[in-house]
């Protein structure tokens, strides 16, 4: 994938959820790992849906992992000593402040591959920082797609779903512990709840026409 180097560098997977972003990045880390490179991965504290001290993807395939603070500015445990590790993982970036793109660097200009895998969309259709950074400064970037759920086409947004019902936009981008599900869809197939919204009601969906005289339709 890269010339042999002394020189570190960046790759990012991105995508939408079920893209196989993490079943990539697990691909890349058994590669390195018969390649006998040293290898250290990391998950965001607020991410255990397989376990604290683990990666996994949907497929079920998992990876050792250390879990860190993924909150505050303040540098990230993942710089460690030196000598850095040749290959360092990072998965669910997303969840991380911009403080990993500073450590990305750090590690990369320390001679380490730098693995970065994370969503780089919010459920608005937003960019989800810190993804964009990274993907601007990294060496090589893999936007992944999925596959939409409603029309079959290639997805690339994430569509949040409360109690079956599109979430509303002013929802937070981050909801830990919430009953929340996610699809897969494509920019035609992704909608917002948007609008006033009574307590236990939904909004109008983005899109959709405003009801005759300011009723609530």
């Amino acid at each position: 994938m890269h010339a042999i180097t002394r020189s570190g560098w960046i790759e990012v997977i991105s995508g939408s959820m079920f893209s196989g972003k993490t079943e990539e990045l697990l691909r890349r880390l058994r590669r390195a790992e018969v390649a006998g490179q040293s290898v250290a991965v990391y998950t965001p504290a607020v991410d255990d849906r397989y376990g604290e001290t683990t990666i996994g993807s949907h497929a079920g395939r998992q990876w050792e992992a250390t879990v860190i603070d993924n909150e505050g500015e303040g540098p990230l445990d993942i710089l460690g000593d030196e000598p850095a590790p040749e290959v360092v993982a990072v998965d669910e970036a997303n969840f991380f402040s911009n403080a990993l793109v500073a450590a990305c660097e750090t590690l990369a200009d320390r001679g380490s591959r730098v693995i970065v895998s994370g969503t780089d969309q919010t459920f608005r259709g937003e960019p989800f920082e810190p993804l964009p950074q990274l993907m601007a400064t990294a060496e090589y970037v893999d936007k992944l797609q999925a596959i939409c759920s409603q029309c079959g086409e290639p997805a690339s947004r994430n569509q949040r779903l409360i109690g079956g019902e599109p979430a509303h936009v002013d929802d937070p981008t981050i909801l830990v512990g919430a009953d929340e599900t996610y699809e897969a869809r494509c920019r035609d197939c992704h909608v917002l709840g948007t609008g006033e919204r009574p307590d236990g009601g939904r909004g109008r969906l983005s899109g959709e026409p405003d009801s005759p005289s300011g009723s609530d339709g």
